[in-house]
């Protein structure tokens, strides 16, 4: 005797070997034997054999009319032979029962199983619903294969192109659109990112980046909505006997900070280190407060930028040479001679602002000898420069000694084996580039006069204040580093900790308030010290524990990681662009890092990290020959020509350690989230990373 059985959701047959009350041992056609409970035999039969049956009970089901079954089906609970019976004919054969069972089993759209080889009609507008359901789904697969046939053939269909950066970068992997690519690249054996590349769907290598970082952080958009600066309603004194001055790149339209010295030869020397105030005229929770909590930081990016706040309210609280200026000005008394820090003062205030200096036009003038020797003149001084040779003197003379004094702390000097780079779009003047523009790469040291000017006295506010509002209880957005062992990175917390990188006591980013939001939220602490000393902590607009100061360290940082890694690979973009234009295919660079089968290398005159084929010893010297250049995947690798040198590794260690414990970010090529891993049409495919 044969069976027909349930097993796990399928239909078995098999030959009955033996059988008990409730069950039976059944032996497969394939030798197997099952033990089946007696409750899921559906059909018992002597002829034919179950594989024929099966096989022309699956034909007979095949053909069958769903529709018509449905309607020939009894009302309430019945069983497969009772549709068999009214289906087929009165009396079914054993294939027609077998392929009504077939039929009903397989269509849980029109039947609800009821039991083992029972069912029920399910409600006519469920059937309706069930079977638009099923022909939408056949259209989607349908449009699917037509796209992913369009993108093989080189061709974007257009809701690809729209939908292209969710697709790459968030996607979601049940929409048509990601399948077709998926579809495509298995087809084709391409990369995803190469696929819609040969299809047209990327315009350009720079508006793939641009839209992409748009896409991820600015998905409304960069502009601003209509915002009126309000006026600052304090009457703030006037900073009697006070020049001050800013240093500045030329593009840098948010003039933050401010300089200034005063009682030069008294013995006492007052240094005013002055920030432009916002943080008086705007509230927390204000329209424009709400704008630069959303952005959290000016973007920085070679040839353009997008700013925290718009420009009509950066010009109002701008240090704007020419004027008074709003200010929170933090005073530093110095002995002249010993340079030893004899008390700070911070005051509110209006700042006369006397010049803003750049970099640019002063690097080559403002030199250590010309600050140093007050008999060396340098030609084409600028007036301005002239004018404030003494109080810069003073100040490179203090910054050394400030900077000496954090090293102690430190437990060694800080150094500056690197340049920064400069990149300059030719004719761009700030405008949003296009991505073809030439591109000029200089250097300028790391610890130039006027950069440790700044720093320095940046470093004196940042810690003096920091210090200040955790004496008096004051919460603050604070980075802080325990140590400088090797993995101990710099973080962000709301109390007044060590920063063992800097070697100074606590750290609060305070002296950039138009361009950083964690500066104007600790200028609001600031101020609110300022006015009310020891109870600073009951007026501060962000009180102890406070859930909200919290939220904007943590946006904050997800903020300013997202835009350090993009400004990184715009820079990388624009090196790859900087070595095609020049038609260099050779670099010298240096081993910064062991990799499987290879190596990490830093060129030594660009800011350049890639990948080298082989075995090198960090720190080595190698003469390198550059691959082919990907502008979409931001890649490029070299193969070694000939190395030039052999330093300790001791040496080469000491050269890359981060002199602040800051993580540096060295971008490399992009990685997007097509997973193609379980193609089977290429499964050793692996998308650029």
């Amino acid at each position: 005797m044969f069976v027909l059985f349930e097993e796990a959701g399928k239909y078995l047959g098999g030959r009955v070997l033996s059988e008990a009350e409730a069950s039976a041992q059944v032996e497969l056609d394939t030798g197997k034997r099952v033990k089946v409970k007696g409750a899921n035999i559906v059909l018992r039969f002597e002829k034919p054999s179950p594989a024929d049956l099966i096989a022309e009970a699956r034909d007979l089901a095949a053909g069958m009319d769903l529709d018509l079954a449905w309607e020939f089906a009894p009302e309430g609970e019945f069983g497969f032979a009772e549709l068999a019976a009214e289906y087929f004919s009165e009396k079914p054969s054993l294939a027609q029962q077998a392929a009504a069972l077939f039929a009903l089993f397989e269509a849980p759209h029109y039947f609800r199983r009821a039991g083992k080889g029972r069912f029920k009609k399910a409600p006519a507008e469920i059937v309706q619903q069930a079977l638009a359901a099923i022909e939408k789904k056949k259209a989607i697969q349908a449009q699917i294969a037509e796209w992913a046939a369009q993108l093989a053939e080189g061709v974007c269909p257009a809701p690809v192109r729209e939908q292209l950066y969710k697709i790459l970068f968030r996607p979601d992997k049940n929409a048509p659109e990601y399948k077709a690519v998926v579809e495509a690249a298995r087809a084709t054996q391409r990369p995803p990112l190469d696929l819609l590349e040969r299809a047209g769907a990327i315009d350009s290598p720079y508006q793939f980046h641009w839209r992409r970082f748009l896409f991820e952080n600015f998905p409304k958009g960069t502009g601003f909505p209509a915002l009126a600066a309000p006026a600052i309603a304090d009457d703030l004194p006037r900073a009697e006997g006070v020049q001050a001055f800013s240093i500045d790149d030329s593009q840098t339209t948010e003039i933050d900070d401010a300089l200034s010295v005063q009682g030069l030869s008294t013995g006492t020397v007052t240094v005013g280190i002055h920030i432009a105030a916002p943080a008086l005229a705007l509230t927390p929770g204000s329209p424009i407060d709400n704008v630069a909590r959303a952005r959290m930081s000016t973007v920085y990016m070679p040839g353009y930028k997008i700013t925290m706040l718009p420009d009509e309210v950066v010009d109002t609280y701008t240090l704007l040479e020419g004027g008074d200026r709003p200010a929170v000005s933090l005073y530093a008394r110095f002995d002249e001679a010993t340079l030893e820090l004899q008390g700070t003062e911070t005051k509110l205030e209006r700042v006369p602002i006397a010049a803003n200096l750049r970099h640019d036009q002063l690097d080559t003038v403002v030199t250590q000898q010309w600050l140093e020797d007050a008999t060396f003149n340098a030609d084409g001084t600028p007036e301005a420069a002239a004018r404030m040779r003494a109080p810069l003197s003073f100040l490179f003379r203090l910054a050394k000694q400030l900077k000496a004094q954090r090293e102690v702390v430190r437990g060694k000097p800080e150094s500056f084996n690197r340049p920064d780079y400069n990149f300059r779009l030719v004719g761009n003047d700030g405008a949003e580039p296009t991505g073809s523009e030439q591109v000029q790469i200089s250097t300028r040291q790391r610890g130039a006069p006027l950069d440790l000017i700044v720093s320095e006295a940046m470093i004196l506010a940042n810690s003096s204040w920091g210090g200040w509002l955790g004496e008096l209880g004051v919460p603050a957005l604070y980075r802080s580093q325990a140590s400088l062992a090797p993995g101990i990175k710099v973080r962000m917390g709301t109390r007044a900790l060590p920063h063992a990188g800097l070697g100074v006591k606590s750290y609060a980013w305070s002296t950039s308030p138009l361009r950083r939001y964690t500066d104007l939220v600790n200028q609001w602490q600031i101020i609110a010290a300022a006015r009310h000393g020891k109870t600073a902590a009951l007026a501060a607009p962000f009180k102890p524990k406070d859930a909200d100061l919290f939220s904007i360290l943590s946006g904050f940082d997800a903020a300013y990681t997202a835009y350090n890694a993009y400004q990184g690979g715009m820079e990388r973009f624009w090196t790859l662009k900087y070595l095609q234009q020049q038609g260099i295919s050779e670099l010298e660079a240096t081993v910064i890092k062991d990799m499987p089968n290879g190596a990490l290398v830093r060129a030594d005159t660009l800011p350049l990290v890639f990948p080298v084929a082989g075995q090198q010893e960090r720190g080595a010297r190698l003469r390198v020959k550059l691959g082919e250049i990907d502008e979409i995947a931001l890649d490029v690798s070299g193969t070694v020509l000939e190395r030039l040198d052999a330093p300790k590794a001791g040496e080469a260690a000491a050269e890359e350690e981060g002199d602040d414990g800051e993580e540096e970010v060295v971008a490399g090529p992009i990685a997007i989230a097509v997973d193609l891993n379980d193609s089977e049409a290429a499964p050793e495919e692996k998308t650029p990373a």
